[in-house]
């Protein structure tokens, strides 16, 4: 199935000129093609291309019971057997789909963001999963967490990479583990380590950036901000207040920011003294008061 004009329109429910149909659909088959590499049996490729077809329409809850019915099967099995048993490198999809963002967002002023979601679970079996902490939810839920690092640039934003956080309520359980497919090389790894490692990997691969922003899960890593500044990246990441034996109300200095934003934007230097942040219940916000700065500079 191929991304028709009749698709489009129902997807986009407004008044589009017929060229600009007929570009999205050609662009996105060129967008198959490109990926096309990475799948090698007939049917994995045309799955992949439903299911991101299914990711681009209307349907409200993109589940595979709906995404199915949206690209015309009668259930999600054909769809599901390409995540589970297909054989495809997602590593490899992961690296490509990088390049194609920088071909068409990169910008040297871009920012690389790190955050994590939560996905709620009712069961047992889902890797990763266990009773922690979802900000999704607000509230310790049996849940799996996921760490992303999203992509903000003048043009758009998207992700650029992503990493399962698994408790060592599993990589203590090693057998558990192969019963969902968890590779024998994984190793317990800390949410700012899973977020370094994603780092490291954007840094080898060269995408344009300016900083790295983060809440205050990887701020109060302070292993996390060496290595940054070991690397020369700029960063703007909040911190615990109780990291800095700071109250609730008390201002705080993001740290280095000016200079960061003046190289952005050098047609409109800022002053070379840092922004004031509140805290806000017990953390520092300076994220939250640079992210606003980049936003009118950008």
């Amino acid at each position: 199935m191929t991304l028709s004009s009749q698709s489009i329109l129902a997807t986009t429910g407004t008044s589009i000129s017929t060229d600009a149909v007929e570009r999205w659909a050609d662009e996105f088959e060129q967008l198959n093609q490109r990926f096309a590499p990475y799948f090698k049996r007939v049917e994995t490729k045309q799955h992949a291309q439903d299911y991101l077809q299914g990711l681009l329409s209307s349907v409200e809850r993109k589940n595979g019971w709906q995404i199915a019915e949206q690209v015309g099967d009668a259930n999600p099995y054909a769809i599901q057997h390409r995540f589970g048993r297909s054989v495809w490198d997602a590593n490899l999809v992961r690296d490509e789909l990088r390049r194609y963002v920088v071909e068409h967002l990169g910008h040297s002023a871009a920012v690389v963001v790190i955050d994590e979601t939560g996905f709620l679970k009712k069961g047992t079996q889902s890797a990763g999963v266990q009773r922690q902490y979802s900000g999704t939810a607000g509230r310790i839920e049996n849940c799996q967490i996921g760490v992303f690092l999203s992509y903000a640039t003048p043009s758009g934003y998207t992700f650029l990479d992503r990493d399962l956080y698994l408790p060592k309520s599993w990589t203590d359980e090693p057998e558990r583990c192969q019963q969902v497919g968890v590779p024998d090389t994984v190793q317990f790894a800390t949410k700012p380590q899973l977020a370094r490692q994603m780092l490291q990997r954007v840094l080898k691969a060269q995408v344009p950036h300016a900083w790295v922003s983060g809440d205050e899960v990887y701020g109060s890593d302070r292993r996390l901000r060496l290595w940054l500044e070991e690397q020369g990246e700029a960063y703007v990441l909040a911190e615990h207040a109780e990291d800095q034996g700071l109250q609730p109300g008390t201002q705080f200095w993001a740290r280095e920011t000016a200079p960061f934003f003046s190289a952005c934007d050098p047609e409109h230097p800022v002053p070379a003294i840092p922004y004031v942040a509140r805290v806000a219940r017990p953390k520092v916000q300076a994220v939250a008061i640079a992210l606003a700065h980049a936003q009118d500079l950008l």
